[in-house]
């Protein structure tokens, strides 16, 4: 019994569940540390706003994914955390503080969205923080003092220690830490009985209250770790672009955002960084098809609007899980190989499944 209990334990405080993961989650870590000497600067361009999209995908992920709280307005913190950045950077603070300052008051905010927030659900909630990303952006364009207004605002290059992270390479490896510091965050976050408490919230807030968990404090918390991730995110963003205007915050970007995590797969960490990935490499592919396309398609103003709006229609009626259920799938047909027969797995009628039926 000893034994066995030493076992359970390990395995639960263990981040790999098994040597498989070890490998394959080397081999990515590997890639990841060569990429500026194995792909060229553009593609290294957008592999840093697949890290930064992730990081912002994390934070919606935590609260659309696993608490079950959807947020139309998820822009509006972007944009505050790539405001606070760049304003205490051109002012001369330090990178790192500007960084935790851009986090906290990002924090912040989702707090004062989270606490009115409480009383709504569902349609009411998305309506709330749809009126709260029209409020942000109008506040960034009539803020010029700080902000600059509608004229934009330039972003100084980050600084670390008197050390300018103005080169494309410096600046991706600061993604990249940022990044994988905040997926440890997340992962451990779930692992824990906060985590489990927004899981059960997600499932059913009755279950949940009744098993004693508190849902006004849950909730609230759960805004303010997806607000203070986005606020992260935000910051890089600021920099990475080196220019800021209120109509890069707008309700399309919030939209951009929640469908990232819903193609990604709702409910899972994988699903925010597949998500991420869909968002960067969907546009390059339209690009492509617009010359393959007859002119009058191709050259279409909503081109990319119908384009997402088909694929989203897609993945709900037939892959409510997103990309990382059909990898889910795609694994369990291989490891069944040649036991697979066709219908084992039905489609899910919820796109929302506890870890714990997994």
């Amino acid at each position: 019994m000893r034994f066995l209990f030493k076992t359970n334990y390990d395995q639960d405080i263990r981040l790999a569940k098994h040597g498989g993961h070890v490998f394959w989650y080397g081999l990515l870590c590997l890639f990841l540390l060569a990429a500026p000497w194995v792909i060229d600067e553009y593609w290294l361009a957008q592999l840093t706003f697949v890290l930064i999209y992730g990081i912002v995908g994390l934070g919606l992920m935590l609260l659309a994914g696993f608490t079950g709280l959807f947020s139309l307005g998820h822009a509006a913190f972007l944009g505050v955390g790539a405001y606070t950045q760049a304003a205490l950077v051109n002012a001369g603070v330090p990178f790192p503080i500007a960084l935790a300052c851009a986090g906290l008051l990002a924090a912040a905010v989702g707090v004062v969205v989270g606490l009115p927030a409480l009383r709504v659900k569902g349609i009411y909630l998305g309506m709330a923080t749809l009126a709260f990303g029209f409020i942000v952006e109008e506040g960034i364009a009539r803020w010029e003092s700080v902000t600059g207004g509608n004229k934009g605002l330039m972003v100084n290059p980050p600084q670390l220690f008197d050390w300018a992270l103005d080169s494309t390479n410096e600046f991706y490896f600061l993604c990249l830490v940022v990044c994988v510091l905040s997926t440890l965050a997340i992962v451990n976050l779930m692992r824990s009985s906060t985590g489990r408490a927004f899981v059960a919230i997600r499932d059913s807030e009755i279950s949940a209250q009744s098993m004693g968990i508190h849902l006004a404090r849950y909730k609230t918390l759960s805004f303010a770790l997806s607000a203070a991730l986005a606020g992260l995110g935000g910051a890089l963003y600021a920099h990475k672009i080196q220019f800021l205007s209120p109509e890069q915050f707008s309700i399309i970007q919030s939209i951009d955002l929640l469908l990232m995590v819903v193609i990604g797969g709702l409910g899972s960490i994988h699903g925010a960084f597949l998500g991420a990935i869909f968002l960067i490499v969907m546009p390059q592919l339209i690009a492509l098809g617009k010359d393959i396309l007859p002119e009058a398609i191709g050259q279409s103003a909503g081109l990319q609007g119908a384009v997402y709006g088909a694929v989203l229609i897609a993945f709900v009626l037939f892959e409510p899980m997103g990309l990382y259920g059909r990898w889910l799938k795609v694994r369990a047909y291989f490891q069944l190989f040649p036991f697979y027969r066709q219908g084992m797995f039905k489609r899910q009628k919820s796109f929302q499944k506890s870890e714990r039926l997994r």
